[in-house]
């Protein structure tokens, strides 16, 4: 069976064929640097992961670029909280670290780049500039806009007709606009106070003039708009046409929309074959989001759950299909992986005790095992069905159990097989730590003073200016699974 994949573009399950054979481009809408991750955040990265590492697994060369948008108003509304900085790139960057250390926290294999939007700007003009001159955009008051009448297709991947799309941006942009639904390419000036009003926290006082950084452009002085990022970003690190673009559902209309119809415009090539959007985290019948408050940041996840837990309690639901959050969801999660890691450990240990024989065979065990391989292979490939996928594991792992409780002889080829499908199926391609030594709240239980030792000798050496020393032990420690973050308060790290 090969992969089908549904197609927002199509509304339609097709097979998945690549431009090159042995090469898939993935392009994941990444996250607006602005606050914690949450939750909600890191089901689009872990369906994403589990996306690439199936991809791979299936023999595909799979270069995945992820971005970080760190210029925007939302980032500008956070300038002058505590420990934060005093512009927008600071703020950005505070914000990036934590996302890059919730990232490896979760165990997501990494990108082949994560671009960012500040390093992209002349990019950015590039694009706008060529849009102006094929006549897709029109500048305005040292703003540049799409044409929305302009792109024939303009509303093909949401499925609306353009006299029934409402006006796109804030209402200041109205008066600069030839049509209500076209957008910004290129804002003039910085960011006015009135767009960070909304994002500020109460306790902060209000901005009272534009800020937020700017550059030069063909137009003036100004910042680059949202959605014409992702397509410089793509195009730069990939090509002009991607093989899968994911995102998440709510990212359909506007983002993905205009992101076609400048990408199309400019290169008058296909932007993405398949386009994968991801259903909503919902917590208490909202969805979760920083601005509603309902979210539990990905940070305090791991510490709370364990991230096996965590990313259990993801693949128990089809990437396309939303998803709820709450304790008795999460306690299932535990219960399942529990149950997946004992079978692991039991296979383990049978296959490595002197019950084990080379001439006993289960033919029972066997075929579960066999079933198991057929029925993960063909959930994955059935638009990445994790939870069927997940099913097949679970019923490995009765098959685990039925024959250590009911065997005195064990079957050693079966049990072999067995404890390699859980690491090729649940550690390589689900990301799932099988033979890690846990304590209680699911955490790698490793020598912890010993590490904080070995982060006092490495302040020590910075202090005393042998910074390739300090490096030498960070990436020693790191090489051992523990990632380490430094920040204003001193180093902390966590296992990986």
């Amino acid at each position: 069976m090969t992969l089908s994949v549904t197609n927002t573009l199509t509304g339609e399950r097709e097979e998945f064929e690549p431009r090159n054979d042995d090469e898939v481009l993935l392009y994941v809408c990444g996250l607006t640097v602005s606050d914690d991750a949450h939750l909600g955040h890191a089901r689009l990265w872990a369906h994403a992961d589990v996306m690439h590492r199936w991809l791979e697994h299936e023999g595909y060369d799979v270069r995945h670029v992820e971005n970080f948008t760190d210029v925007n108003e939302k980032i500008v509304a956070r300038i002058g909280e505590d420990d934060f900085g005093g512009d927008e790139s600071e703020v950005a960057e505070h914000f990036t670290s934590h996302v890059i250390r919730d990232m490896r926290g979760l165990n997501l294999k990494r990108a082949e780049v994560y671009p960012r939007v500040s390093e992209h700007v002349p990019d950015i003009i590039d694009l706008v500039e060529t849009l102006v001159e094929r006549g897709y955009a029109y500048e305005s008051n040292g703003s540049v806009y799409f044409d929305v009448t302009a792109f024939e297709d303009y509303g093909k991947l949401s499925n609306q007709r353009l006299d029934e799309i409402e006006t796109q941006g804030p209402e200041d942009e109205r008066s600069e606009k030839r049509h209500p639904a076209d957008f910004a390419l290129w804002k003039a000036g910085a960011v006015a106070p009135e767009d960070v009003a909304e994002h500020r926290h109460a306790d902060l006082p209000a901005v009272e003039d534009p800020c937020g950084q700017t550059w030069e452009s063909p137009w003036g002085e100004g910042r680059p708009g949202w959605h014409v990022e992702c397509s410089a970003m793509s195009m730069t690190h990939l090509d002009d046409t991607l093989d899968i673009h994911v995102g998440g559902r709510d990212l359909v209309f506007p983002h993905h929309e205009n992101e076609i119809a400048q990408s199309e415009a400019a290169t008058g090539q296909q932007f993405a074959r398949y386009w994968l959007h991801v259903g909503l985290l919902q917590t208490a019948g909202d969805k979760m989001s920083s601005s509603l408050g309902n979210f539990l940041t990905v940070d305090d996840a791991l510490d709370q759950y364990g991230v096996d837990v965590v990313r259990t309690f993801y693949l128990s639901t089809a990437y396309r299909s939303e998803q709820t959050f709450g304790e008795k969801e999460m306690r299932e999660a535990e219960e399942r992986w529990e149950r997946l890691d004992r079978a692991y450990e039991a296979a383990v240990d049978a296959c490595d005790s002197t019950d084990a024989y080379a001439k006993a065979e289960d033919e029972t065990f066997r075929g579960a095992l066999a079933e198991t391989r057929t029925q993960f292979r063909e959930a994955m490939n059935d638009d990445f069905n994790v939870r069927e996928a997940m099913a097949a594991l679970l019923e490995l792992a009765t098959a685990v159990n039925r024959h250590v409780d009911d065997h005195d002889a064990y079957d050693y080829w079966a049990l072999r097989e067995s404890v390699e499908a859980f690491e090729e199926l649940g550690g390589d391609v689900f990301g799932l730590s099988f033979g890690a030594v846990t304590d209680d709240d699911g955490t790698v239980t490793l020598a912890e003073e010993l590490v904080e030792l070995v982060l006092d000798v490495r302040e020590a050496e910075r202090d005393a200016g042998n910074y390739e020393r300090a490096d030498d032990l960070r990436d020693d420690l790191e090489a051992l699974g523990i990632e380490i973050q430094d920040s204003d308060d001193g180093p902390t790290y966590r296992f990986g």
